[in-house]
């Protein structure tokens, strides 16, 4: 599964939120995370909040676009 997020570092705690539609009208999820935005710290932080919001491993988590962005492409493979 293929999911846009939004990722807000610097927050004051991790959390996950409605974000609104994209362009094409997919939906995007706001990840808010209270790591800074250097060093990829923050896009860990991610990974391991997606990983427990959907209930997968950290390792099924991954970063398909938007590396150094705030918007991202996010893959969950399901088992």
């Amino acid at each position: 599964m293929k999911i846009s997020i939004k990722v807000i570092p610097g927050a004051k705690q991790n959390e996950i939120a409605e974000g609104g539609f994209d362009e094409s009208g997919a939906r995007i999820l706001k990840v808010r995370v209270n790591q800074p935005p250097e060093d990829g710290k923050a896009n860990v932080a991610a990974i391991e909040l997606l990983a427990k919001y959907f209930k997968v491993k950290k390792s099924a988590v991954s970063i398909i676009s938007g590396e150094t962005s705030r918007n991202k492409i996010v893959e969950i493979k399901r088992d």
